[in-house]
């Protein structure tokens, strides 16, 4: 079941917001002690699963020990999230050593729903898990060498292979980062590495500077492929990230056509600016019926939040507002 065939989590737009997206009036959806041995649930990812939602979040517990959990719900709002961390059996292989899991994705391609996220391997990489229940989960080799980040995978194959946007990076809180798109033909052998997009200028966007990574799965529009990312700029105060939006051809999408010179959202609330981390937005899923948007995403590194636009202004103002 696709969101087009249920009703997304959505509010109107409030009277006094001028903005192409804006946020749920009951944020945030997830708090930070929604699991009892959490520090924090942020950054996570939510598909439509038979008559609702499931999702995998992440959750950081009282010693900080990352992890991914199973959660379900009826709107996509209201969440019951296991308490304990999914554990996966062998997928493509019986390697399945995991120091840390964090940041997960989730698409469904085909028959079933594939998770990806940061695995902790000597350093961290993309993990990559199937499940067709969010109940036992299968784990893949790593898509790729130590060290990379916010692996995100297309909804469908593109000229017959799985196709995954990822941000090499380093083994620190990575001062750096650009976007990459990788291709594989049995989702176990990754190749055919390709630059999509690189950070942008100080002068022309500085809000993109320092790094960037993708957020959600791409979006098929009639353009190509809407993705939302985050980009980020090194203050005084430090890190602060921020999301965009860009537009990618539908056949080769390496190749971006449109991509947001100003951002859409930036931390701006008291979640977004008070937490473990302070001053981020980080997009992790986005929900579409084909007119409405729903994006999920990390407030603070300790919340989950959810804002909400119309796909046909997302689009015109990423086409409209472009670098």
């Amino acid at each position: 079941m696709s969101a087009k065939d249920i009703s997304i989590p959505w509010e109107e737009r409030p009277e006094e917001c001028k903005d192409v997206m804006w946020r749920y009036s009951s944020n945030p959806i997830v708090g930070r002690y929604d699991i009892p041995s959490s520090n924090s649930i942020f950054n996570s990812a939510v598909v439509p699963f038979g008559d609702g939602y499931a999702g995998v979040f992440r959750s950081d517990n009282k010693a900080v020990q990352m992890n991914i959990y199973a959660g379900f719900s009826k709107d996509g709002i209201n969440w019951d999230i296991n308490h304990t961390p999914i554990e996966m059996k062998p997928g493509n292989t019986d390697m399945i050593d995991s120091d840390y899991k964090y940041d997960p994705r989730v698409v469904f391609i085909e028959d079933r729903y594939w998770v990806t996220w940061c695995n902790g391997y000597h350093g961290p990489t993309i993990g990559i898990a199937y499940t067709f229940d969010f109940v036992d989960f299968y784990q893949c080799e790593n898509a790729f060498l130590p060290f990379n980040r916010n692996g995100v995978l297309f909804p469908e194959k593109i000229d017959g292979r799985y196709a995954m946007l990822s941000r090499p990076s380093d083994n620190g809180h990575t001062p750096f980062g650009d976007i990459y798109i990788s291709y594989s033909p049995d989702m176990k052998y990754w190749g055919e590495h390709r630059c999509v997009m690189k950070v942008a200028d100080f002068e022309d966007s500085a809000w993109q500077c320092t790094k960037i990574g993708a957020g959600s799965a791409p979006i098929r529009i009639n353009e190509g492929w809407l993705i939302f990312y985050h980009g980020v700029i090194n203050t005084c105060r430090g890190f602060r990230y921020s999301m965009g939006a860009a537009i990618l051809d539908s056949e080769n999408p390496s190749k971006v056509l449109y991509r947001t010179q100003p951002y859409l959202l930036a931390p701006n609330e008291t979640y977004e600016l008070t937490g473990d981390v302070p001053n981020v937005i980080f997009p992790c899923a986005a929900l579409c019926d084909g007119e409405k948007v729903a994006v999920y995403y990390g407030a603070a590194d300790t919340v989950i939040g959810l804002a909400f636009g119309y796909l046909d202004e997302i689009v015109a103002f990423t086409k409209n507002n472009s670098l």
